[in-house]
């Protein structure tokens, strides 16, 4: 039967990092996934009615990807992956016809801040400068590195004082944060939603720092020429180019253990692969509930992975349109830039709504809209005929709606009208404008991607001490299993979900260790830059 040194669960983007590292270390290498093509999440789907014209059901915005030690490690740009950062990166409009807007710069962004709050204009530019060394030497290089135990990471933050004003940004919520250090409604609203609530739960302690932190990064939104998809292709090539192997629309059955180690992977066809490590890029419940044999488990196992939580705001509902012409925001009238802006929210008008948003989903019903999206084809005229555009808008709700996700099979279309609907009253043209049309719904996102569970695009809550060394959960956090030679790589791990290709690319780097394969490359050591920070 075939054998590997390691064989992959899923095809993730996490997972073709680490198996692209591991393919370079020398190890023989297998990928495996239900679905017809690899890149999860990495989806770019042509319009099915109307060729030409390019779409992203699940994943668009990325944030920092050039920026990301394995975008250079593994030359994605030599395998054709290109990346836009468009200057105006977001911009809240507001039905009064004005916009809070971020750019690459920090004074327009100041600009913008000081016509709503001079005050918050200045507490922004303090903070970002404040908080760029604690990005730049504390949190870059943890999320660039397997966690460590909590006990000792506080210790090592005390010494310092960039790790002591950390912890005590971090000790609050981010919802208390933006309420003590910004003043007016629209730019507490606006900050909790272009960075908190896309992400974390804003009443969460722990998660303070945030704000700050994505205020202080070096780079904001970014997307990928040609679609998100082809992300997953350069990760595909390269991984092809070292060696590794990707097998799609194949069915796992279960993880094969021998004396009590991975050893390997049986397939629905009764296919035997074996393997000298397993690497799983799936959820929690998947890899200990679905795929190991349960008399071979420790009970207290399956139940903490059981117990895996995932996030209540978390599940996307994607509205895709092709379109005659891009939208004509009404607001461009006075303010013309607005016509480039990357990323455009709508429907946030006060800091109270995400009170009303967090209610709603608790009732498992459709909130007041707020939704953001983007054309694309502005910026990337291939994603659309000539003279054509491609656009999307997505929609925070509830996975169990009115208490069942089934409920959402009726209910997609005519949602879909309604998100349109609201989107006409911020860009009127589109009433005319649109040629096609469909959306995607949190179920239909557990459907396509079934490691998001409940349609949680981050893979896994950050409450509950779902992080760092706990991450899934304690015994688990360190990309280590308590199962010998299976692994884990996924969002579920450190540092999360979301695209940023760290899971697998921390993964990869314990996985080398454990099989004595040297790095090839330089990651950080979490340890030492934490030590030498100065007092």
């Amino acid at each position: 039967m075939p054998h590997y040194d390691a064989i992959f669960l899923g095809t993730g983007h996490n997972a073709l990092v680490a198996q692209a590292y591991l393919a370079r270390c020398g190890l023989s290498t297998l990928a495996l996934d239900r679905a017809p093509v690899p890149g999860g999440a990495l989806r770019t789907l042509e319009n099915p009615r109307l060729p030409g014209f390019t779409h992203h059901p699940h994943s668009f915005f990325h944030r920092a990807i050039t920026h990301m030690p394995w975008f250079r490690d593994l030359e994605l740009d030599r395998h054709g992956v290109r990346y836009l950062q468009p200057e105006l990166n977001v911009a809240l409009l507001l039905r009064d016809g004005r916009a809070l807007e971020w750019w690459t710069d920090l004074e327009r962004t100041a600009a913008s801040f000081a016509a709503f709050s001079p005050r918050d204009a200045s507490a922004l530019r303090r903070w970002t400068e404040e908080f760029r060394p604690i990005v730049e030497h504390i949190l870059i290089p943890e999320s660039q590195s397997p966690p460590l135990e909590p006990s000792r990471r506080r210790a090592l933050l005390e010494r310092s004082a960039l790790g002591r004003r950390l912890l005590a940004v971090s000790a609050l919520s981010p919802l208390e944060f933006v309420m003590r250090e910004f003043e007016h409604d629209t730019v507490r609203a606006g900050l909790l939603f272009f960075n908190g609530l896309r992400e974390v739960d804003l009443r969460q302690p722990g998660f303070g720092h945030a704000i700050p932190a994505l205020l202080a990064s070096p780079v904001k939104a970014q997307m990928c020429v040609g679609g998100s998809g082809n992300l997953a292709r350069g990760l595909v090539a390269d991984v092809a180019e070292h060696g590794g192997e990707i097998r799609c629309g194949v069915e796992l059955r279960r993880i094969i253990l021998h004396h009590g180690r991975a050893a390997g992977i049986a397939l629905t066809t009764g296919e035997i692969l074996t393997a000298d490590t397993v690497v799983s890029g799936l959820n929690p419940q998947q890899t200990f509930l679905d795929l190991l044999p349960t008399d071979l488990i420790a009970p207290e196992l399956r139940t903490r992975a059981a117990r895996f939580d995932y996030n209540l705001l978390a599940p996307l509902f994607a509205l895709n349109v092709a379109l005659a012409e891009p939208p004509r925001w009404s607001a461009a009238a006075t303010r013309p830039e607005l016509a480039r802006a990357f990323m455009t929210i709508v429907g946030l008008e006060r800091f109270g709504q995400f009170h009303d948003i967090v209610a709603a989903h608790e009732r498992g019903e459709i909130p007041a809209t707020v939704a953001w999206g983007a054309c694309p084809s502005i910026f990337d005229p291939t994603q659309a005929p000539p003279g054509k555009h491609s656009a999307f808008l997505w929609e925070k709700l509830p996975y169990a709606l009115r208490g069942d996700a089934r409920h959402w099979d009726a209910e997609r279309g005519a949602h879909g009208r309604r998100l349109l609907a609201h989107w006409t009253q911020f860009a009127p043209n589109l009433e005319s404008a649109v040629l096609d049309a469909f959306s995607y719904s949190p179920l239909d996102t557990e459907r396509t991607l079934p490691n998001m569970r409940g349609g949680d695009l981050l893979v896994g809550s950050f409450a509950h001490g779902q992080t760092g060394w706990n991450r899934p959960f304690a015994g688990a956090g360190n990309y280590r299993t308590p199962v010998p030679d299976l692994y884990l790589c996924g969002g579920s791990t450190h540092p999360g979900g979301n695209v940023t290709g760290l899971c697998g690319y921390n993964a990869a780097r314990v996985i080398a260790s454990d099989t004595t394969k040297p790095l090839w490359w330089n990651p950080p050591d979490i340890e030492a830059a934490l030590a030498s920070l100065p007092g």
